[in-house]
């Protein structure tokens, strides 16, 4: 029954994938020009590579995190109608991309409570709706944030959120960045609302980004993350939705060292930033998953159980 039920998945999801005709497989970049607004990084001299110079840059960042995620909160928050929208305080080449927008879930007696939903890669403006409709319902306040360069945040040269996560080294870390902070922000907002029974729902990149951001910020009590990893790179270079990624990077470098390229947005390295913290998390994987290899789950679980974190894990089938 379990090969039969794996063989189904596999089949759907590949129909799913291959019948997206819009993927494109761009040209591998390093991007160094991103790092040159990154706090506390090195900058671009004296290395034999670029490569050794991102290794640099991502031991720099994780010696000492909380510059490379701080930010100045940004003072232009407004409500309209059901969208919240400010400037990034973590600003890109890309005007489109530098408008925060999130949906506004309110609900009826929520005291106090809110939830910041951050979706999936290449989710469309209307997706996980539903989720923050049933959680007013329930009477939790929920606000959905569209990533960097997704939907409203989308260059018009795009018809992807490619930029987000790419064969671009560096964008695709500036952009975590900006997710981790756009975040935040959103929690300055709610509390200026007057919120302080605060939460997080991450799905697939979503979960990376709100892992990160938790990791930096004690108001996120509760947590939830739907999908989970150990390192940013090896979901890239398996998942089935990336692969068009992985085109592009094979050849240039290898798996090794494309995780020590990614290793500042990579969770596994933040599980003792997050200890710190008093929180609740609940950790959903499935046991077949073509983007999310179970093995990587179950590695970062085995991590987050020995430093005693206080969790629980769904398995989905």
């Amino acid at each position: 029954m379990k090969t039969l039920y794996r063989n189904w998945i596999e089949e759907w999801e590949n129909r799913l994938c291959f019948r997206t005709n819009n993927r494109v497989v761009r040209p591998f970049e390093w991007g160094t020009e991103w790092s040159q607004t990154w706090p506390g990084t090195p900058q671009d001299n004296g290395y034999s590579s670029e490569e050794e110079y991102f290794q640099s840059i991502n031991q720099a960042i994780l010696q000492d995190s909380e510059p490379f995620f701080s930010y100045d909160v940004p003072r232009d928050f407004r409500l309209d109608g059901d969208m919240v929208r400010f400037t990034t305080a973590a600003p890109t080449p890309y005007e489109s991309n530098n408008t925060v927008h999130a949906q506004w879930h309110p609900a009826k007696n929520d005291k106090g409570r809110a939830v910041l939903v951050l979706p999936h890669w290449n989710s469309s403006f209307d997706q996980h709706g539903g989720l923050c409709r049933a959680l007013a319902k329930l009477g939790i306040s929920a606000l959905r944030l569209s990533l960097p360069y997704h939907d409203a945040r989308m260059p018009p040269e795009l018809h992807r959120a490619d930029y987000s996560v790419s064969s671009n080294i560096g964008r695709t870390i500036d952009a975590t960045r900006q997710a981790v902070i756009d975040a935040r922000s959103c929690f300055d907002w709610l509390q200026s609302r007057g919120y302080d029974r605060l939460g997080i729902v991450g799905t697939s990149l979503g979960s990376c980004y709100a892992f990160l951001a938790s990791a930096h910020d004690p108001r996120m009590r509760v947590n939830v993350f739907n999908h989970c990893s150990s390192y940013f790179a090896d979901v890239v270079w398996t998942g089935l939705s990336t692969i068009h990624i992985r085109q592009s990077i094979e050849g240039e470098i290898a798996l090794e060292s494309l995780r020590e390229c990614w290793k500042a947005i990579s969770p596994v390295y933040y599980l003792e930033q997050y200890a710190r913290y008093a929180k609740k998390s609940k950790f959903i994987y499935t046991t077949y998953d073509t983007t999310f290899l179970p093995e990587y789950s179950r590695d970062v679980l085995r991590r987050i159980k020995d430093r005693k974190i206080d969790h629980s894990v769904v398995v989905l089938p």
